[in-house]
């Protein structure tokens, strides 16, 4: 319990880290983001004696091709992310993840022809009208809401069918994006435009926190998923969209105008609704999974 709490807690704090490079261009983030991912990925696969297993998973095409399928979009989620921290939206990064769940239970039912329960209808609605009234309130959709809650819940959608653990698709993921991303880092230094030759070595280290800030929390997660029930992380899971609500409105003093408090409150009640409904049937079949249930890893 210690182990998911913590996780859900570090991935609630991520604008504090996000908002401290938030000078340097998303693009330059997020690449140096998937380097310095890949690299200490890469020591915990060797000190737990994971290559074998590795190697055994990657034998399977139909899968490799899927987890690297799914890198491109959990890419897109990692931008989206940095972007709305960089832009002072840290409120509709909230709102991504609080819909992440609608949208894969959506989902569940446009490509997988699933049958929603009565609970799972009203959650929906309750969905689709919040995003009415905070496209009201916004006074456009909010986009970056849901590219994160649509790359997120894809993401997810994609790991249902691929049984690997989240620290080897993880590394397989920064694995097929690391060429790009080390083409970006050297063509921004080669053009003068990378912010560590503009802004020296404190800028360097600040880049490279973003591996251990990525997989400190995964492997929390991974330790508590191993000894929790899903139903339980079903529930954890919340304590980060809640925790960016919070560090939006009290931290970075994001408005709230009564529409906006509106929009919210319903997505509030869909997930209650639909936490209850999947509880009741979590014995029998449960819409989270391990992949559903990592916020922006």
């Amino acid at each position: 319990m210690l182990f998911g709490i913590a996780a859900y807690v570090i991935w609630a704090l991520f604008p504090f880290y996000f908002r401290a490079v938030d000078y340097i261009s998303a693009v330059e983030v997020v690449a140096n983001r998937v380097v310095w991912s890949f690299l200490p990925l890469l020591v915990i696969i060797t000190i737990t004696h994971g290559w074998g297993s590795l190697r055994r998973l990657a034998t399977n095409r139909r899968e490799l091709g899927l987890v690297a399928l799914g890198s491109v979009f959990i890419a897109a989620n990692w931008s989206a992310y940095v972007v709305a921290i960089s832009t002072n939206y840290a409120l509709q990064a909230s709102l991504g993840y609080f819909i992440s769940p609608l949208v894969i239970v959506a989902m569940g039912v446009v490509l997988l022809k699933e049958r929603l329960r009565t609970g799972q209808w009203i959650a929906v609605s309750f969905g689709a009208i919040a995003v009415i009234v905070l496209t009201i309130s916004y006074g456009a959709l909010p986009w970056i809401a849901l590219i994160l809650a649509f790359s997120w819940s894809t993401y997810g959608f994609i790991k249902k069918f691929v049984g690997w653990g989240a620290v080897e698709s993880l590394t397989v993921e920064t694995g097929v994006l690391s060429p790009i991303a080390i083409t970006i880092v050297i063509v921004m230094m080669t053009q003068g435009t990378a912010a560590t030759i503009n802004n020296g070595s404190s800028t360097l280290l600040l880049l490279m926190l973003a591996g251990p800030v990525t997989t400190i929390p995964l492997l929390l997660f991974t330790g508590a998923a191993n000894r929790l029930p899903y139903s339980t992380l079903g529930i954890l899971q919340y304590i980060t969209p809640i925790g960016l609500f919070i560090v939006g409105v009290a931290f970075f003093h994001e408005s709230m105008s009564p529409t906006r408090w509106a929009g919210f409150a319903l997505i509030w009640c869909a997930l209650v609704v639909f936490t209850v409904d999947a509880r009741r049937h979590s014995t029998v079949e449960s819409p989270l999974n391990d992949a559903q249930l990592l916020p922006e890893e």
